[in-house]
C-alpha cells in the first residue's frame, strides 16, 4: 500500500513538556477556553492534536506556555516501512526530532535514516541555530503525526546542556543559563565581560556563580551567605539585605538585573515594575514561581510587558522564567 498523508488544514498540536500535560490542558481551559474533554482532541503520549487551531482576540495562533513546541501543521501520516516514512519526512525538510513517548525501537531505526541532528546535552554558553526543525511522533507501528513547521526552533523544544556537578553551589545555575541563551535567540544579548548584574536573592549563588565565569561583575543579594568560594570571589560584592527592599536609584544602574527569590507573583510584578519605570536597568531575568492554583491575571501581566518574553524552560520546575531586554535608546517603560 502507499504511504498515505492526511492533511488538516485548520489543526494545531502542542506538545506537553514531561510530565506536564494537565498543565498544558488546565492553561487551555483556563485561558482559552479550549476544553480537552472535546473528543475530536486527542492525545498521542506528550502530543495534544486539536482539530481548530485556538486564536487571539487578535487572531494569533495560541502558544501555551507549557507547550515545548507546537505543530503548526500537522498530518498524519500512514507507512508501511520504516524506509517508507524516513523517505516521506526528508522530502519535507532536513532536520526532524523525535518527540514519541513509545514505539522507541522503531522511532531510532526511523531517526536513524535521517540526516543527522544532535540532541546531545549542549555545552554553554550555546547559541541556538535558526533553521527549521520539524518534530513527528510515532501513533503506532505503521503511522505518525508530523508537522515540518513548529514553533521552537530546538529539537522537539527542548534545550539540555552540559552540567557541572563539581563547581556549581546548585543546580539553580542550569536555570539561568538556559535563561541566558533564550535571551541571545530572542533579543540578541548576552552578558559581556565588566558589565554589572544584580543578582536578587543569590543564596547559595547558582546565578552569580554562572555570570561571574562569564567575567561580569555581581552584586549579590541575600538575608543567607553565598557559598564559601563565592563570598571570597573578586567579581562578587555581597550584602546581606531584602533585595526586594533596596530602591533601584540607591544601588543602580545594572547591565542585568536577576531574581530567582521565592515570592508571589504578584510581589515580583511590584519589583519588576519599580526596575522598569527607573529606567536604571538594560535587561532582566526573573524566575515567576507559580503558588497552587496558577493565576492567569497576573501571568498575563508580564506577558504584555512590552520587549518582554515569558517562557517555561526546561531547567523550570512549577515556574515560569520572564526575559526582558531595553531597545536601545529607550529609557523607560510604560507597563
Amino acid at each position: 500500500m502507499p504511504i498515505r498523508i492526511e492533511k488538516c488544514p485548520e489543526a494545531v498540536a502542542y506538545a506537553a513538556f514531561p510530565d506536564k500535560m494537565s498543565f498544558l490542558q488546565s492553561e487551555l481551559q483556563e485561558r482559552f477556553s479550549v476544553h480537552c474533554e472535546n473528543s475530536a482532541i486527542k492525545i498521542y503520549g506528550d502530543i495534544l492534536f486539536l482539530p481548530s487551531a485556538p486564536c487571539t482576540n487578535n487572531n494569533l495562533l495560541v502558544i501555551p506556555l507549557w507547550a515545548r513546541t507546537a505543530l503548526l501543521n500537522p498530518l498524519f501520516i500512514h507507512f508501511d516501512s520504516i524506509g517508507e516514512a524516513a523517505r516521506c519526512l526528508s522530502g519535507m525538510q532536513r532536520n526532524w526530532a523525535s518527540c514519541s513517548s513509545s514505539h522507541f525501537r522503531r522511532t531510532a531505526l526511523i531517526q536513524e535514516k535521517l540526516p543527522y541532528l544532535s540532541v546531545k546535552p549542549r555545552k554553554f554558553p550555546f547559541f541556538i541555530p535558526h533553521s527549521p526543525v520539524g518534530v513527528y511522533c510515532l501513533i503506532d507501528e505503521h503511522t505518525m503525526i508530523a508537522s515540518a513547521e513548529t514553533s521552537s526552533p530546538l529539537p522537539a523544544g527542548t534545550l539540555t546542556l552540559c552540567e557541572d556537578h563539581e563547581n556549581p553551589p546548585s543546580r539553580a545555575y542550569l536555570k539561568l543559563q538556559e535563561a541566558l541563551v533564550e535571551m541571545e535567540y530572542h533579543f540578541n544579548v548576552f552578558p559581556q565581560k565588566g558589565e554589572r548584574c544584580f543578582d536578587a536573592g543569590a543564596c547559595p549563588g547558582g546565578w552569580t556563580w554562572v555570570l561571574t565565569q562569564l567575567g561580569c561583575s555581581v552584586f549579590s543579594v541575600d538575608r543567607s551567605p553565598l557559598a564559601a568560594e563565592l563570598m571570597k570571589h573578586p567579581l562578587v560584592e555581597f550584602v546581606t539585605h531584602d533585595a526586594f527592599t533596596l530602591r533601584p536609584e540607591d544601588i543602580g544602574p545594572f547591565d542585568w538585573v536577576c531574581s530567582d527569590v521565592i515570592c508571589y507573583p504578584e510581589r515580583l510584578f511590584e519589583w519588576v515594575c519599580k526596575w522598569l519605570e527607573s529606567g536604571l536597568c538594560n535587561n532582566m531575568i526573573c524566575t515567576v514561581k507559580l503558588q497552587g492554583v496558577t493565576d492567569w491575571q497576573i501571568i498575563e501581566k508580564f506577558i504584555a510587558v512590552p520587549q518582554s518574553r515569558l517562557l517555561h524552560l526546561n531547567y523550570n520546575k512549577h515556574e515560569f522564567t520572564w526575559l526582558w531586554h531595553r531597545p536601545a535608546g529607550s529609557q523607560s517603560d510604560d507597563i
